[in-house]
């Protein structure tokens, strides 16, 4: 496993995964766990592009081998496997982990068990990774059912771990990738943490959202569209009031339409959710509602795409929050390292403060900046 692994060290080194020229400024690491197709990675590295910040993945892991796929050929690197094969220690130092794991229960014996309660899930990996490496922050994400996931004991646990275990001090709050302007209704657990006290506020509700005419592709094969039977079926059921629409059946068999599409699913049915009553959304209109730019690569069969697309965590959601963690990272490394007032961070910063001025009055730190 050692040696599997310095190689894979010595491919990322040879890569080139650094974004950006250092400046006075040193990159930015980052990790990516549970990494899926990248969402994380497209938000981060959008938002290190905006504001001219220098960044480094140095470590990218998924145990799906069609997300590794998907993932190297839109990031020229193939993601190491299993996390719970790797040590902590052979991971390189960063200063933000990303994670979207899944939700798991814990087993929860008695009081004060803490970091140890977790052993046997997928967080007890980010933990132990947090524990070793101290990176400076992390944004982690969860289905919205998280938050009363075993009547809110699980929440409770990873809690308790950050912030009185690892020392972290950690924020959480359901978004919907309605609310930061993708058309659909799809509702996240966001926890931010830092290694240091702060003050974070979560990115305020956009107004608007792009319309499905702009998702919707004009021209789409005639295998998308269901069966004579499925459609007759779906129209004598329900009359929509707006078009375009995304026509949702839920469990019982209830059909509604919406300007928007609700959440994407892995493991949904194939008709699941029609446009407008007719057909099935392709790979790429899936892709878009969940914020992946068109120069998004489809590298591995329709099937395993739909299913990547329902897992992926929308990028718009993660773009909003890093936005607003960005400048307390900054801020810090702007301290720590002393950087002069025309370095890489000092100008991103002061960028971020201008453009965002009213969402950082509240912080006193960053209220002056």
């Amino acid at each position: 496993m050692f040696e599997i692994y310095c190689l894979y060290r010595l491919l990322y080194s040879r890569k080139g995964t650094e974004m950006g020229t250092k400046q006075n400024g040193v990159a930015i690491r980052f990790i990516d766990l549970f990494c899926g197709i990248g969402g994380f990675r497209f938000a981060a590295e959008q938002v290190f592009s905006k504001y001219g910040l220098p960044s480094k993945c140095v470590f990218s892991s998924d145990i799906d081998s069609y997300a590794r796929e998907a993932y190297k050929a839109n990031f020229g690197e193939y993601p190491f496997g299993d996390i719970t094969q790797i040590d902590e220690n052979d991971i390189p130092d960063h200063d933000i982990l990303f994670a979207g794991f899944p939700c798991q229960p814990f087993s929860i014996i008695g009081n004060g068990k803490g970091f140890d309660d977790t052993r046997g899930t997928l967080f007890f990996d980010i933990a132990r990774i947090l524990a070793t490496k101290r990176p400076k922050g992390f944004i982690l994400e969860n289905v919205k059912q998280l938050i009363g996931h075993n009547k809110g004991k699980t929440l409770k646990k990873i809690l308790q771990v950050l912030r009185d275990e690892l020392g972290y001090t950690v924020y959480y709050k359901s978004l919907n990738a309605l609310d930061y302007g993708l058309p659909q209704k799809r509702e996240r657990v966001i926890i931010v943490g830092f290694y240091e006290p702060m003050v974070f506020q979560f990115p305020l509700k956009q107004t608007n959202y792009v319309p499905l005419s702009e998702i919707l592709e004009k021209k789409v094969d005639k295998k998308y569209y269901a069966s004579d039977y499925i459609r007759e079926k779906r129209w004598a059921e329900h009359t929509p009031a707006v078009s375009p629409s995304i026509w949702h059946e839920n469990k019982a068999g209830h059909i509604s339409s919406y300007p928007f599409s609700c959440a994407l699913r892995a493991g949904a049915s194939y008709n699941y959710l029609l446009v407008d009553g007719k057909r099935r959304l392709t790979p790429r209109e899936m892709l878009r509602l969940q914020g992946f730019p068109d120069t998004f690569k489809i590298a591995v069969t329709e099937s395993q795409t739909r299913k990547q697309a329902g897992n992926a965590v929308p990028v718009n959601i993660v773009r909003a929050v890093f936005e607003s963690f960005l400048p307390i990272l900054l801020d810090d490394m702007n301290k720590v390292n002393l950087q002069p007032k025309d370095s890489t961070y000092q100008i991103a910063l002061a960028h971020i403060l201008r453009e965002h001025n009213d969402r950082f009055q509240q912080i006193p730190s960053l209220a002056n900046g």
